[in-house]
């Protein structure tokens, strides 16, 4: 049976080649848990950990994740431990579920460009890759913010007002704190097919705000969806290496 590309049943979105998703396999199926199981390091490095392993930014041994034991007005209490989660607001919860929102809309409320060329048909999917997009900006702001806290608040306030787009965040800016593209940076911690990826989306949703709305495919939003959680991963080893 041949679906159209803005219909394909979830059977077949959700599986490559018999193999799951990332997200048939996280607690709950929920994007928001990209999150579930980081911590920040208590320590002064800022860096983002796996609660029960060594911090990577700076070496600190695994938290103590046994409950203790408390005395609160004359009666002794077991508490089980807290640790502040490592996701920088609120926020990055609400952008993973609208994404998430997006990728389950029913695709039958998405037929009204089925008859479009394949070569002039946007995604019906588009709003997705821009959501993501606009959460992918705010992690770059917070890794520049977080990386170079020592500058004086004004200073770094300045540079990141000076360059306030993305391109410049990403190229200009970054190699004006770290010497190298944000995209150098993850091919040297090894993520080259995130870096790729990530340039083919820069470059498609530039094409998209500037005539071209057929730039954001359907192959981009699967991969993008596909490469999600791989994404995120690679965000923090670059993060960690900056902290």
């Amino acid at each position: 049976m041949c679906w159209p590309r803005a219909a394909l049943p979830s059977s077949l979105t959700n599986e490559r080649q018999g193999r799951l998703m990332w997200f048939d396999q996280v607690p709950g199926k929920s994007w928001g848990s990209l999150w579930s199981g980081y911590v920040l390091c208590t320590g002064v490095c800022h860096g983002i950990r796996e609660i029960d392993a060594s911090c990577p930014a700076c070496g600190a041994d695994p938290f103590d994740t046994s409950p203790e034991t408390m005395t609160i007005d004359g009666r002794t209490m077991v508490i089980g431990r807290a640790f502040p989660g490592a996701e920088g607001r609120y926020e990055d919860y609400v952008y993973l579920e609208m994404l998430q929102r997006e990728w389950e809309r029913p695709a039958v409320e998405f037929q009204r460009f089925s008859h479009f060329a394949d070569a002039k048909r946007p995604s019906a999917r588009v709003a997705l890759v821009l959501l993501f997009w606009s959460y992918f900006e705010t992690r770059i702001e917070r890794l520049h913010r977080t990386a170079m806290r020592a500058l004086p608040q004004r200073v770094l306030d300045d540079a990141l007002r000076r360059h306030q787009g993305i391109h410049s965040r990403l190229y200009e800016l970054y190699k004006i704190f770290f010497g190298v593209s944000y995209f150098d940076d993850l091919r040297n911690q090894g993520f080259h097919e995130i870096a790729n990826l990530l340039e083919k989306t820069h470059k498609c949703r530039n094409e998209f705000s500037h005539g071209k709305p057929q730039a954001i495919n359907d192959e981009l939003v699967n991969e993008l969806v596909e490469n999600l959680k791989a994404e995120h991963h690679s965000w923090i080893a670059v993060y960690n290496s900056r902290v």
